[in-house]
């Protein structure tokens, strides 16, 4: 791979207008993935701090001549997002000027079977953004059948949840994704030529589930707060419900509309002005876009400009 970027970034026009990166400014790309909103930073004169929890992205990126420039304009981070604030007061940054998040599984993962993110082409049952740790295989192969369905249902919102789960477990030792998708869809029903395949939520449930995701984004939302200068800006991308529904509640309680927190994002210290201002309304693709690119048809923008308030205290990952 080289810094021709193989994805279609989304929402990428949207997310330039609200962190406005321009020369001198210091941006945060929290998900590198192929560099498809890094590319764009750049473009405008921006230094970039990007971090990916993925060794395959890291190894692209350092590819890229402006990590030789003398000082490098781009600085990659093999760290996850929500260790932010640590790795980058190490290397002597304690302010930033905008942080840009596109949350979940990258298209680069979901479009290699050996990564074993999706269904579409048989691969092994892995999963790990990080290509360590317990892979789905490991949990799908010892876990209870209870947590298994608790997952599915959590994370999917798979509502036959239990059905799915007991067959998981009848199945057991599962090894290939294309097992997981088969005993997904026989305990399911599956109808060839329906509009969506039924494994695709417990193939979603099982992946935030093995890498944290939800929680990760719990962290890495209150790390670039704590990162973020006054007139700093945020930029979050999500792909689903989930993913969402965190980032509005953060926003919501962090610009002080409500008070109150939700079942992912426990409710915050009481303090005594919001942390972010000039909360922007929800952006969706255009229609042009999902005829471009059918992945961005669930992306889902919301951005917001930093206070000066202090940033409130965070939880330890």
């Amino acid at each position: 791979m080289t810094n021709s970027v193989p994805h279609i970034p989304v929402l990428l026009d949207e997310v330039l207008v609200a962190l406005q990166p321009a020369p001198g400014t210091i941006i945060v790309d929290a998900t590198f993935g192929a560099g498809g909103y890094t590319r764009r930073f750049l473009d405008a004169g921006a230094t970039v701090h990007a971090f990916d929890r993925d060794p395959d992205a890291i190894a692209a990126g350092l590819l890229w001549p402006e990590t030789q420039e003398v000082p490098p304009r781009l600085v990659l981070h093999a760290r996850r997002f929500s260790e932010m604030v640590d790795e980058l007061t190490q290397a002597g940054i304690s302010r930033v000027d905008g942080v840009a998040m596109d949350v979940g599984v990258s298209s680069m993962q979901l479009d290699q079977p050996a990564r074993g993110f999706a269904f579409a082409a048989d691969g092994p049952l892995d999963m790990r953004m990080e290509k360590e740790g317990l892979s789905a295989a490991d949990f799908l192969n010892t876990a209870p059948e209870g947590q298994i369905a608790d997952v599915l249902f959590q994370y999917g919102e798979e509502r036959q949840s239990r059905r799915v789960a007991r067959a998981i477990v009848a199945a057991r030792p599962l090894s290939t994704t294309g097992e997981l998708a088969h005993v997904v869809r026989k305990a399911l029903g599956h109808r060839p030529g329906a509009p969506k395949d039924p494994a695709t939520r417990s193939f979603q449930a099982i992946r935030i589930h093995v890498n944290a995701e939800l929680e990760e984004l719990e962290q890495g939302l209150l790390a670039a707060e704590a990162l973020l200068k006054s007139g700093g800006r945020l930029a979050v991308v999500s792909f689903h419900s989930l993913e969402d529904r965190i980032v509005k509640q953060f926003l919501r309680d962090a610009s002080g509309a409500v008070a109150g927190g939700s079942r992912h994002l426990p409710q915050a210290v009481a303090q005594s002005a919001p942390t972010f201002a000039k909360v922007a309304k929800a952006l969706r693709p255009s229609d042009a876009e999902t005829d471009r690119n059918p992945r961005a048809r669930s992306a889902t923008l919301r951005s917001a400009m930093r206070t000066d308030a202090p940033a409130r205290e965070r939880r330890a990952a």
